[in-house]
């Protein structure tokens, strides 16, 4: 089965921006887009599933939950899309061409990635990296320093990459994090990023307060899906079982 995209609620939005987060350097991605969500109260638009996904629920609220899901906010014309797993290597270039895909078809105007970067020494800054010569400008006029020469990984990599052959708007940000833990103060570098860029009104105090909490709970669902995913491997290795 490939990657799809399912709307579970009406998509009421015009022409929207789409702040996309999945987990990589100090999930970075993931904690900031899902605080967004929280904060902006923004509602569950659907759901992305594929047979190559760990087969899990996220759980939150007592609500159980596909783990990577997209939210809206009417009020500001806003799309919210994140994974609490990390994409399987083998789904990321299907996922990327979906994301892409959809976006068009639902006239979004614009992709922002959130995610980190390893840069040594650099402190708390903000990199920057875009689609098109418009866009840099929009970065450099805002303080966000452009990379030049470099790379970036992952689904958020991928998709900057066609967002760029296809000629789509997309904007990249990537705090400069640590690998080897979890970074909240990361994930509010990059929010304050993208204040600069959209206008929504989110505060990162709390992001910094509850970095402890945020931690633990985020740690807890990658490695159910770990788990999960090893787990279910071996099922299908033992083959099936008949009672």
């Amino acid at each position: 089965m490939p990657v799809k995209i399912i709307e579970t609620s009406e998509f009421d939005l015009k022409k929207p921006i789409l702040v996309e987060g999945f987990p990589g350097i100090g999930l970075v991605g993931t904690i900031a887009s899902s605080y967004l969500v929280e904060k902006l109260k923004m509602d569950l638009l659907g759901h992305i599933t594929s047979e190559k996904f760990p087969p899990i629920a996220a759980v939150h609220n007592k609500i159980p939950l596909h783990p990577a899901r997209i939210y809206k906010s009417q009020k500001n014309n806003l799309l919210v899309l994140f994974s609490e797993f990390i994409i399987p290597l083998q789904s990321i270039h299907d996922l990327s061409e979906k994301i892409l895909d959809w976006c068009i078809e639902r006239e979004v105007k614009e992709i922002i990635s959130l995610g980190g970067i390893v840069l040594k020494d650099q402190g708390d800054v903000v990199f920057g990296i875009a689609s098109t010569p418009k866009l840099v400008e929009q970065l450099e006029a805002n303080g966000i320093k452009t990379i030049k020469e470099g790379a970036t990984t992952g689904v958020s990599g991928v998709l900057l990459a066609d967002c760029y052959s296809r000629k789509f708007p997309a904007v990249s940000l990537l705090a400069d994090s640590k690998p080897e833990f979890l970074d909240p103060k990361a994930a509010a570098l990059v929010i304050e990023a993208l204040k600069k860029l959209i206008n929504v009104k989110v505060s990162t105090e709390e992001l910094v307060c509850e970095s402890v909490n945020i931690e633990g709970r985020m740690k807890e669902i990658m490695y159910k899906a770990r788990d999960a995913h090893s787990n279910y491997k071996k099922v299908e290795e033992i083959g099936p079982m008949y009672g």
